[in-house]
């Protein structure tokens, strides 16, 4: 895990400067403590921060071959480098190191862009064909890793972050009105969009190419889920899925320095200490709380945990007021808004953690992957809903929509009516109608009507979802765009505050496309959610741990937190026509928005909330304090 930049004068070939090159690098510094380095070769400029986690003597990025014609620089982890390097040792290749770098320097010379389909692991990166002047940027297939970019006069600018790019140009980019729109109406912005003018980020399972004085981006990851045929028992399935669950935690295991787990007290993060357990022992677990004056708190249930698998654990207790003063550090790191309280949580445990160990594993996935989330029960039965007679289902969405408050309810049970799948799927995921969103902006303000632009970030997977069921094809998209641009995100970005490295075992290339081949009913069954990961997880944990309910860092504190201080602070930033979340917005919708909510004609708590942290992400954003992120 470390960060990476670069540029590529691919215009008037102009050469790249090392000043600039440093100055990109060094802004990314706590994502590398552990060593630098660069590569400048007239118009193209590689650089590079290390955090050493395998081959610590001999990892020394950017890489080349002997012939230096290939130059890599990687963030992430190759967890089938081993398999690849034997492969490739066989087609005649001379290895200088034992780092997974150099499998992507002789893959490339290998199978050239191909060598993205032979990766098993999380990346993000950029390789320099020398020889044919060709600059390839690449994601992961499931965004565990993020490649900013920017193209601007003939000149390509890339890196882990945001902030590299900032400091190539040396100025503070401006936000995109209609990317804000998105914000305000999903939580996040998603790939390839970002919060900024001009700045994009790569979606997962994409790529980049510039080569002969242009550019193109497209997908790499073509992956298309096919139903089993014939169809897994019920016992097969969770025979196999334990089998790949082993598989790759003993590869998400590979480290040669200490490494530990993200554990919360429920079943996800339990399993994976499980199959620790079964490569060894003394594992170091870390677990954020809140202490036992709250009902929902996890510290005991996760320290029973631990205890039950004699793992050495730690736990973290906040408080309010390390909360509040924290919140805008925090912010600074993310570099983009995310509205969701679970950034706190986050940021302290991996802190923590960074003191003992450089990697952590973390249970992100099954929820995603198997149906947890209140929504996929919708999505799942909301089937039966269309073999209803049609006057039975206008009576019952008119009751529904005459109820107050309950827009949860109201988004679900329209978009059921939603012919067009990536429509209905997008209705689901949204927090408020397009055409409300819209109203909320000044006269004027470009970036109304987005409905098609999130669309269109999608499109390209619609081929892709035409084999799977009504609740694989959601799920497909979540773990293409919800998952990464949101979740995934903020994981990369506050882990690597601390320079921690964070795996997520439960996203490996062979689980993810095995679950895929499922049908909803292994998933959601008898309105039991994630019901065949369960039966796995009943293999090896104690029937204790399996009756807790999902809690997820006790982020129920943390959302009554912040909750609590948007109420002190939403009147005072909503009703101030000072605020400079009204540079964009009429402060007159804004005050309209939060009446009907205060009054309790309407639900509005999540979009409120995404102003309220938006505002405090624009004092942070214009005040330059978020080019700086670290300890």
């Amino acid at each position: 895990m470390c960060g990476i930049c670069g540029q590529y004068n691919f215009g008037d070939q102009a050469p790249v400067l090392r000043q600039d090159m440093e100055r990109m690098a060094r802004s990314i510094a706590h994502r590398g403590p552990d060593d630098e380095g660069y590569h400048l070769a007239g118009p193209v400029g590689l650089g590079f921060r290390r955090l050493s986690i395998i081959d610590l003597e001999g990892g020394h990025q950017p890489m080349s071959d002997q012939e230096e014609s290939t130059w890599v620089v990687f963030n992430g982890e190759i967890y089938n480098f081993p398999e690849l390097r034997r492969e490739l040792e066989g087609y005649g290749y001379v290895f200088r190191t034992s780092c997974d770098t150099e499998v992507i320097v002789q893959g490339y010379k290998q199978w050239g862009e191909g060598v993205f389909d032979h990766l098993n692991g999380m990346f993000g990166l950029a390789i320099w064909d020398a020889r044919h002047k060709r600059l390839i940027l690449a994601r992961d297939r499931f965004g565990i890793k993020l490649v900013y970019y920017r193209v601007s006069a003939g000149r390509l600018y890339f890196g882990s972050e945001i902030r590299a790019i900032a400091a190539a140009k040396d100025e503070t980019p401006s936000v995109d009105p209609s990317s804000l729109n998105l914000f305000i109406r999903y939580r996040y912005t998603p790939s390839p969009h970002t919060i900024f003018e001009n700045i994009k980020k790569l979606a997962p399972g994409t790529m980049l190419t510039c080569e002969e004085g242009t550019y193109s981006v497209r997908r790499w990851y073509n992956y298309e889920p096919a139903p089993f045929s014939p169809m897994k028992s019920v016992s097969e399935a969770q025979e196999e899925l334990l089998e790949l669950y082993k598989q790759s935690v003993k590869r998400h295991l590979l480290s040669d320095v200490p490494l530990g787990l993200l554990l919360s007290g429920g079943i996800d993060s339990a399993l994976l200490l499980a199959l620790m357990k079964l490569n060894g022992d003394s594992w170091r677990t870390y677990t954020v709380g809140y202490g036992s004056g709250f009902s929902d708190d996890e510290l005991t249930d996760a320290a029973k945990t631990a205890a039950h698998f004699s793992s050495q654990h730690t736990a973290v207790e906040l408080d309010r007021k390390t909360f509040e003063e924290a919140l805008p550090q925090i912010v600074a790191c993310l570099e983009e808004p995310i509205a969701s309280s679970s950034i706190v949580p986050m940021y302290f445990v991996c802190q923590r953690a960074r003191r003992d160990v450089k990697v952590a594993l973390m249970g992100q996935g099954p929820d995603e992957l198997f149906g947890g989330y209140r929504r996929h029960l919708g999505v799942h039965y909301g089937t039966l809903w269309a073999g209803l007679p049609t006057w039975l289902r206008n009576l019952v969405s008119s009751g529904i929509g005459a109820l107050p408050r309950n827009e949860t309810l109201k988004r679900g049970v329209y978009s059921l009516d939603i012919p067009e799948r990536l429509k209905r799927y997008q209705y689901v995921l949204s927090l408020m109608p397009g055409n409300k969103v819209d109203l909320l902006f000044q006269d004027g303000m470009p970036g109304l009507d987005t409905d098609d632009k999130i669309l269109a970030c999608w499109q390209d997977l619609a081929p892709l979802m035409k084999e799977t069921d009504e609740l694989g094809g959601f799920q497909f998209l979540e773990l293409r765009s919800t998952l990464p641009d949101e979740l995934l995100m903020y994981a990369d970005k506050l882990s690597m505050a601390h320079g921690l490295e964070v795996r997520v075992p439960y996203l490996d290339k062979d689980i993810v496309e095995y679950v895929e081949r499922l049908p909803a009913g292994f998933k959601v069954y008898m309105g039991s959610r994630k019901w065949l990961h369960r039966r796995v997880c009943q293999t090896l944990l104690p029937k204790s741990i399996l009756r807790r309910k999902k809690r997820g860092f006790s982020v129920n504190v943390v959302d009554d937190w912040f909750r609590d201080t948007a109420r002190r602070q939403m009147q005072d930033i909503l009703l101030d026509r000072e605020s400079q979340i009204y540079d964009y917005l009429r402060p007159s919708a804004v005050q309209e928005l939060f009446e009907q909510h205060r009054s309790g004609q309407s639900d509005y708590h999540k979009i409120l909330f995404s102003l309220v942290v938006f505002e405090e992400w624009l004092r942070v954003h214009r005040s330059k304090s978020s080019s700086v992120c670290g300890k």
